[in-house]
Order: C-alpha cells, then sequence, then structure tokens
C-alpha cells in the first residue's frame, strides 16, 4: 500500500507502528491464501486491489466525503438497513472485526470467554487500528446478541453509537411492529446526523442502489452451482465481504463482470477443481475480513466451498429485493421489515427455518457435506449446532461441526479433522 496514506492515517489517529505491523503481517496470509490459487477468474484482480488498498484508498474516498460534508454510518450486523443510510445521503460501511491481532486490547475491558468476532471489533477501535472507526460519524449497532450489546455499551465511551432493537420471534404481529417502530427511531437518528430528510425519492434510489448489489451477489451464488465451480470458495467469501465496504455502484459494476466471466466458464467446462471435487457447504458465523481459515483448510484438502449459509452468505441474500414503488416512507419501513424479517440468524427462536435453508442449499448446490462453523463462545450458534448437524444426518447428509477462533493455533488439529471428513466424503 502507498506510504501515501501515512498522513491520513496519522490524522485519523492511528497507530502507525501497530498499523503497520498489521499491515505487514496481512501480507503473507493473503498471498498464501489468494494469491496463490491457481486458474482464477481474472476478474478477481479487482477484489485483490481492493484488499490492497482496503485501509488506503477507500478509506481515503470516505475522507473526501466527510470533507465535503458527508457522513459515514459504521454496521456490524445485516440488521441496519443500507437503504435507510443511502436515502439519508450517507454512506455505511462494515467495521473490522475478522482479526486475531487486536484481541489482546478487547480483552483489557472484555471477558476472555467472549467471542473472538465481538472482541476483534471492539479492540480494533481501542488499539486505533481500524481507519473505519476513525472516519465513523455514527456506529449503528443492534441486539442480536448478549455480547455485542454489552460490547456496544464499552464502544459507546469512545465513539457515537447508537443501538436499534431486533425482535427475537420475528414472524408475530408484534415484532413486526417492534422492529417498524425500531426503523422509524433509525430514520430519525439518520436525518438528525445528516441533516437531510429521508424522502420516498431518495428511498426508491436506495432501494434500487441496494437490490442491484443483492441481485449480483445472487448471480455469484448461482454461478457456484455448476459443477465444476468456476470459482473458489475463497474467492466467492472474499467478493461477499467486499460487498460490505466498497461503494455499491462500483461493486456491482465490477461483480457483473466477474459473473460474466464466470458465465464463459461455465460454458466451457472452465472449473478451478476437478469435476468430481467433494462440494461443502459451511453454516454458522459470518466471518469478517482478514478471517478465511476454514475456507483455506477446506480447499488445501481438495474440496470445494460452493455456498455459505452464514451472514457473509446466503443469508445476505435471504432479504428480498424490496419494492421500489412504495408510495411513502412508511410504506417502504413496512417492505424492509417484511424482507429484513427473512434473515434466519441464530438469535431468533425457534428459528427451525435456518435448518430448512441449509437442507436447501445442499441440494440446490449439489453439495456432497456440510461443516457447521462456530465461533468460540458464540452461545446461539453452537446451541443451534446439534440441532443443524442432527437434522442434517437424518436427511442423510454428512455434516460435522467444528468450533474454532481467530488464532492459527488450533489449525492442525482442524486440518486433521476436516481431510477425514472429506476423505470419507470421497468413498
Amino acid at each position: 500500500m502507498s506510504d501515501g496514506y501515512r498522513e491520513m492515517w496519522k490524522e485519523l489517529g492511528l497507530d502507525l507502528e501497530r498499523h503497520d505491523a498489521l499491515l505487514a503481517s496481512l501480507l503473507p496470509v493473503y498471498q498464501e491464501v489468494y494469491l496463490s490459487q491457481k486458474n482464477r477468474p481474472k476478474s478477481m484482480g479487482y477484489y485483490d486491489f481492493v484488499v490492497s488498498e482496503i485501509h488506503g484508498l477507500r478509506v481515503k474516498e470516505l475522507v473526501d466525503f466527510r470533507k465535503k460534508g458527508g457522513k459515514v454510518v459504521s454496521t456490524f450486523c445485516l440488521y441496519v438497513p443500507e437503504e435507510l443510510v443511502i436515502a439519508a445521503g450517507a454512506v455505511q460501511v462494515g467495521l473490522c472485526g475478522g482479526a486475531n491481532t487486536t484481541i489482546e486490547y478487547a480483552e483489557r475491558d472484555l471477558p476472555r470467554n467472549l467471542c473472538p468476532l465481538i472482541k476483534s471489533s471492539y479492540g480494533f477501535k481501542i488499539s486505533a487500528l481500524c481507519p473505519y472507526f476513525a472516519v465513523s460519524d455514527l456506529i449503528v449497532g443492534e441486539t442480536t446478541c448478549d455480547g455485542k450489546k454489552k460490547m456496544y455499551e464499552f464502544l459507546s465511551r469512545h465513539a457515537p453509537t447508537y443501538v436499534v432493537e431486533v425482535p427475537h420471534k420475528p414472524n408475530t404481529e408484534h415484532a413486526k411492529m417492534l422492529w417498524f417502530e425500531e426503523l422509524k427511531l433509525l430514520k430519525d437518528k439518520l436525518e438528525e446526523l445528516t441533516g437531510n430528510k429521508i424522502t420516498v425519492e431518495k428511498l426508491r434510489n436506495a432501494v434500487n442502489i441496494v437490490n442491484e448489489k443483492r441481485n449480483v451477489l445472487r448471480k455469484l451464488f448461482e454461478a457456484r452451482k455448476a459443477r465444476p465451480s468456476p470459482i473458489s470458495g475463497k474467492d466467492a467469501i472474499l467478493v461477499t465481504q467486499i460487498s460490505f465496504y466498497d461503494d455499491p455502484r462500483r461493486f456491482v459494476e465490477k461483480t457483473e463482470e466477474l459473473v460474466r466471466e464466470l458465465e464463459e466458464r461455465i460454458k466451457n467446462k472452465e472449473g478451478v477443481v476437478d469435476e468430481d471435487a467433494p462440494r461443502i457447504v459451511i453454516s454458522g458465523c459470518p466471518m469478517a475480513i482478514p478471517n478465511w481459515k476454514l475456507h483455506h483448510i477446506i480447499e488445501s484438502s481438495g474440496a470445494v466451498v460452493v455456498a455459505e449459509e452464514s451472514c457473509t452468505g446466503s443469508r445476505y441474500l435471504s432479504i428480498e429485493s424490496i419494492n421500489a414503488n412504495a408510495k411513502s416512507v412508511d410504506e417502504f419501513l413496512r417492505a424492509m421489515v417484511d424482507a429484513y424479517s427473512n434473515i434466519h440468524c441464530a438469535c431468533f427462536t425457534p428459528n427451525d427455518e435456518r435448518v430448512n435453508d441449509v437442507v436447501k442449499l445442499v441440494k440446490e448446490f449439489s453439495a456432497d457435506g456440510v461443516i457447521h462453523y462456530n465461533l468460540h463462545s458464540c452461545h446461539p450458534y453452537s446451541v443451534e449446532a446439534n440441532k443443524v448437524t442432527r437434522a442434517l444426518k437424518e436427511k442423510g447428509i454428512p455434516a460435522i461441526s467444528i468450533e474454532t477462533d481467530y488464532s492459527q493455533e488450533d489449525v492442525g488439529q482442524l486440518t486433521t479433522r476436516v481431510e477425514a471428513f472429506i476423505e470419507m466424503l470421497k468413498k
């Protein structure tokens, strides 16, 4: 990354020495995980560039946007509707939270037995390592788990933070009323932050932008159904992860290019693995950049990841396209209530739909097995792991459940388990 960004990072208050060490540690990881892959789609060059500039060019764009009076809203979760943020004239970005480096800083305030995603996110803020925290005018959290809720209380000591309450029985009328009122309050908060009134026309434009983003990701997912797979799971998860950072219009344009290339590959039977390589669905916790550990282990073991049932996968796409022809702001908000209630997060109860989603993915993507992925101390997904794997086995679908964190300490153990699972699938 260019040294020309150092002055910007300094002005943002980053700890330059630690930040240099962080970026230096990512380079060999990216080289090993991504750049060593053979026969990658040429269009992945754009996403390599985005990662190479992840703390550079994109941050500079946000800094320049703020200098013109724009506001940046940062989020952790799917339950903050991007449509509302865009309609308010702000930019929404996902926050850092996938690295082990920052956890030691978080553990000065937070308990060790908290999930690594929460600790990593908080650690990025208090260690001054994430430029996205630094450019945020408002952090919007949500009540998807108790650990996050309590972390936001700590986070609010360091940055303006607003929390949206997510109802945990989403299909009841009461829950939809509560969610509707929460979205109205969020709308008011965003209008207060930006000074811009959210109108029907602004919402229509924002809905169209976000619908296009989800649609192009659906096309990418659709391409992964082909045998042989035209793209690795590692590359596919990277594209999804970048969708939370990049400018949405540019992201759509570049991902359309990737999809067209994948469609050509499918016509030519060109894949990144052999046709008979075992096909895996990963189900469970979300994966934030640079958490590529499980994908790398699976694909280094001779299989290919064809889908992710997670918030960085199919759950994001389960938010159906919102009707852009709504006639009033309230009508748009009610459409968002319906669309966002379709995310089957483990924070919900009873959440039987999630099991059905995993089974459906196995069938649609011709998968040979499922690996349930759980971050240490993520209790909702840990509890549901048994339910999901039992249901899969009852249907004759091979499945294992693993629990891990962001460290490299268990890579050997995980590799042994994954290799044994893949060998079993080959028989």
